[in-house]
């Protein structure tokens, strides 16, 4: 690497800090590089890896430091934390926070460009331990089982700390995988044959629920504060892994979610798997709206959405409305048990036009089980519904993804559509709403992809691994994955 192109990564990091705020310089004899497989701006979105950082560096004798991969201006053969610049290969411990099947590419590049063997068994002592936990593990974090000394399973709050002080208490490595290994929420392939049945559910209500504690432009959610008001959900959509989390639905008091909103902040996140179930939604957000608050929601249903809430929301300065069908029809929506229906999505389209907002966003899957063209021409239709319902200032994006079966879902063992139906379908929606209804697709060909990890196991990780080393391009996936069979 030529020098300039070092001090360019420097620079970078330098000058982030000088914008962003609530960074953490902490000493301490135990010392965490907490990494974040994609970029600063996706990193600094997450809420669970914030919180993370904050539980870290609240513990005794331990200091956490982010670290992301580069830019992909930027060339680098380090990987370097952000509150001191020093490489993550100095760090005892690596702990790497996982969303989705496809981060498991960015954990390859973070360990190569960190100059640390990907391979866990190809590491020794005088590497760095590898932990690695996040939303991945609500599904399937086999196909990571090779590559990590640990993986913590579910909700990571209340097992940072007993992992920290088995790590560093002086005991040799094996000793402390044994010890974790007989801990409920660690998972480590070194010791199980299996992943744990049950995953961590944290209770401490000092530390829930989880906030924001760093703030920068540069996040993809801009220096907007994020908070949860639930964790969990209640109810049984066929295709959601969060069915997986046996605690159901925890709630936070208004008045505990307000006390823990600084009172500068401008921009308000709330956040959830369920938030428009929360019963005291309206008395967290009426007060923040008072206060000159911007309140978004990350999740919306269509069935809660009421003339008060969207009231309060454009009063707040929203200019989108989200809501999801999911499935493409209504016989579809009942077999996955949304419990959303047509009506719900035009009246949200409604609400839409009468505040005059600008844009009506609506998800949809396709290529979910017994799935058939007349229910694209269904979701066509109804598209086209919500269009005429939002009027002519309100502009209508059909969201569209392919559905990918997850572990732990009733529909876990549905087929795949195909890369090749995927397209046809949404070319056929594309079709029928040209110039109508704005559509936009994900790529058929890389869910293709997420449901081979999705499904898979340790081999699967390691044939990801192959198509990682040759390229990491979708036919290097196609190559690698050629001989898999679901099983």
């Amino acid at each position: 690497m030529k020098a300039w192109e070092f001090k360019n990564y420097e620079n970078t990091i330098k000058q982030r800090l000088t914008t962003e705020r609530g960074t953490i310089y902490g000493q301490g004899r135990r010392n965490i590089a907490l990494a974040y497989p994609s970029t600063y701006a996706v990193g600094m979105a997450s809420l669970g890896y914030q919180q993370v950082y904050r539980i870290l560096n609240e513990l005794p004798d331990t200091v956490a430091e982010r670290a992301f991969l580069p830019d992909d201006e930027i060339q680098s053969n380090h990987i370097l934390t952000y509150e001191s610049r020093r490489s993550i290969s100095d760090f005892s411990i690596i702990a790497i926070a996982i969303a989705c099947e496809r981060e498991i590419l960015g954990v390859f590049k973070l360990l190569k460009t960190a100059g640390i063997p990907i391979l866990a068994n190809e590491r020794t002592n005088i590497h760095p331990w590898i932990i690695i936990g996040g939303p991945l593990t609500y599904a399937n974090p086999l196909p990571l089982a090779a590559f990590a000394d640990v993986i913590v399973m579910g909700e990571a709050e209340d097992l940072l700390a007993p992992m920290c002080n088995i790590i560093f208490s002086g005991i040799s490595r094996d000793q402390s995988k044994q010890e974790l290994a007989s801990k409920p929420g660690f998972f480590v392939p070194s010791r199980h044959d299996n992943l744990l049945k049950n995953l961590a559910i944290a209770n401490d209500s000092e530390i829930l629920p989880a906030r924001s504690v760093l703030y920068s432009h540069e996040a993809i959610f801009g220096d907007t504060t994020l908070i949860e008001i639930e964790r969990g959900c209640s109810r049984s959509c066929g295709f959601c892994v969060m069915r997986r989390n046996d605690s159901g639905m925890r709630l936070f008091s208004a008045q505990r979610v307000l006390d823990l909103i600084q009172h500068e902040s401008k921009r308000i996140g709330l956040v959830g798997a369920a938030v428009s179930d929360h019963p005291q939604l309206l008395d967290i957000v009426a007060p923040l709206v008072a206060r000159g608050c911007q309140v978004s929601l990350s999740s919306l249903r269509a069935d809660r959405l009421t003339t008060e809430l969207t009231k309060l929301l454009v009063c707040g300065g929203a200019k989108t409305l989200t809501v999801a069908a999911d499935g493409a029809s209504e016989r579809i929506r009942q077999q996955i048990h949304k419990g959303i229906n047509a009506q719900h999505l035009i009246n949200a389209a409604k609400l839409a036009c009468i505040y005059k907002l600008t844009r009506l966003k609506c998800y949809a899957m396709v290529g979910l089980p017994d799935e058939s063209e007349e229910d694209i021409d269904e979701l066509a239709t109804l598209a086209n519904d919500l269009a005429t319902a939002a009027g002519k200032h309100t502009r209508v994006v059909l969201g569209i993804s392919t559905f990918v079966p997850k572990l732990h879902t009733p529909l876990a063992k549905s087929p795949f559509i195909g890369e090749s139906a995927a397209t046809m379908r949404i070319k056929r929606l594309r079709k029928q709403l040209k110039n109508k209804v704005e559509i936009r697709a994900d790529s058929t060909r890389w869910a293709w992809v997420e449901y081979i990890l999705a499904q898979g196991s340790k081999q699967t990780g390691l044939q990801a691994l192959d198509a990682f080393n040759n390229g990491g391009n979708f036919r290097d996936f196609k190559k690698a994955f050629s001989s898999y069979k679901i099983p």
